[in-house]
């Protein structure tokens, strides 16, 4: 099989490994225009101080020995598949990075042969970029759960980040879909490469040695495959940022590409919205202070389907609100939809010299039209707002979203819908459209 082959197989085969970022463009259709947007094996992924960076995303091989469910390179599918070589993959990468096409590589692979053998190409694969083309650019690299320690640690001193999948958000979902794989083996790595860089950080002789993963781990959940309700998947994503120290859970919308009983319908929608709500759940989890049992609860385990979660956080819990930016901790600030991390800081430097009016918010980098709801300052709020939580969702949902949230209460949907009475919420709106005549 020529090159040019394995990577149109391999470059597909990995794209659904999203454990990176994609800009989502296709195609190029300007005339006279030059380069292409949608090259096979090209992904994005960022940096911490925010630069978007181009890497090679490639997956070693497809040739699986496992039968996951879920996945499309099961070893029962008829597909092509196809396996480069170490030198291959160096080659590439070479290649593209001299070109400047890419400035780093994202390797996975599936399992050929058992898990040690495929650890053992890909640490050739690394070893051949680091020492003999003097690689120094990003690499990201899947370990292999189940595979010796020694190639674990071998493997996490050849890359910048390393990626432990854990697949499926429940061990009962794993056994059930993945029999292949051992749901304690998926957690053995991540919890050596933890340990591994703190013995790294803690130990001053091997501060000054080869750097030990860099850039941290990261993990991937397949969301909708299975019947784990949204809370329970972020309780998990909080218990992997808490235990194992991770840099990012990544969530995947489950798209149906095998005929399985034990899955979703075929025809189904990838849950791509279910999928936004948990980054912006993650996000809360990171960034903002939240506990995963802030964001959802067990009475209401499932995101609702308008209100982002930090909204809907401040919607139910409204007799916490208006909060007064003046006098206001930064935990306060961070709380209130609207306002973020570098906009709360924002108002804690501004209001050190003079006193806050509600035209200031809008200068520090808030959010007026969310925040306006939920803020005062200096006891004064904005003109015209209602009190009343039920009044703040009418205005912060669109009137097709309402009338999708009316048909939608008398159906049973895996979304949370009930917010509030619907009859007072059609009050509302009558005496909104009242007064705007």
């Amino acid at each position: 099989m020529d090159l040019s082959r394995k990577i149109e197989i391999l470059a597909e085969s990995a794209k659904y490994d999203v454990s990176c970022s994609s800009s989502g463009v296709m195609n190029n259709t300007r005339k006279g225009s030059i380069g292409s947007t949608a090259t096979a094996g090209i992904c994005h992924s960022f940096t911490s101080d925010g630069r978007c960076v181009s890497l090679l995303k490639l997956l070693f091989t497809n040739a699986c020995i496992f039968d996951c469910h879920y996945c499309i390179n099961r070893k029962s599918n008829a597909i092509p598949r196809a396996t480069f070589t170490p030198q291959e993959v160096a080659d590439l990468t070479m290649d593209f990075y001299m070109r400047n096409y890419i400035e780093g590589l994202f390797l996975s692979s599936a399992i050929i042969k058992n898990v040690d053998y495929t650890s053992e190409l890909l640490i050739k694969t690394l070893k051949i970029l680091r020492y003999e083309k003097a690689f120094k650019g990003y690499i990201h690299v899947k370990a292999i759960p189940g595979a010796d320690e020694k190639l674990i640690e071998e493997l996490g001193f050849l890359a910048d980040r390393m990626s432990v999948n854990v697949e499926l958000p429940s061990r009962e979902s794993l056994k059930l879909l993945a029999p292949d794989k051992d749901p304690l083996a998926l957690y053995k790595p991540m919890k050596q490469i933890t340990h591994k860089k703190k013995e790294m950080a803690q130990v001053p002789a091997l501060r000054n040695s080869a750097a030990f993963v860099p850039a941290g781990q990261s993990t991937q959940m397949i969301i909708g495959a299975s019947p784990e309700s949204d809370h329970s998947i972020v309780k998990i994503a909080e218990k992997l940022y808490q235990q194992y120290e991770l840099k990012r859970v990544y969530y995947s919308a489950y798209i149906p590409v095998n005929h399985d009983s034990l899955l979703p319908a075929i025809t189904t929608d990838p849950p791509l919205l279910r999928e936004h709500r948990l980054y912006q759940a993650d996000w809360l989890l990171r960034f903002y202070r939240f506990s995963a049992d802030e964001i959802l609860s067990e009475d209401k385990p499932n995101f609702n389907l308008y209100l982002d979660p930090k909204a809907n956080w401040a919607v139910q819990h409204y007799e916490q609100f208006p909060v007064d930016v003046q006098s206001a901790s930064y935990e306060q600030l961070l709380r209130i939809p609207g306002i973020g991390p570098k906009s709360a800081q924002n108002i804690l430097k501004a209001r050190k010299y003079y006193q806050l009016h509600l035209s200031d918010l809008k200068k520090l980098g808030v959010v007026i039209k969310r925040a306006q709801y939920f803020v005062s300052c200096n006891g004064i709020t904005q003109p015209g707002l209602v009190n009343d939580p039920e009044w703040v969702i009418s205005s912060l949902i669109s009137s097709k979203q309402y009338e999708t949230l009316k048909k939608a209460n008398s159906q049973p949907l895996h979304e949370q819908l009930s917010l509030f009475d619907v009859e007072r919420f059609e009050t509302i709106k009558r005496k909104e459209a009242r007064h705007a005549h």
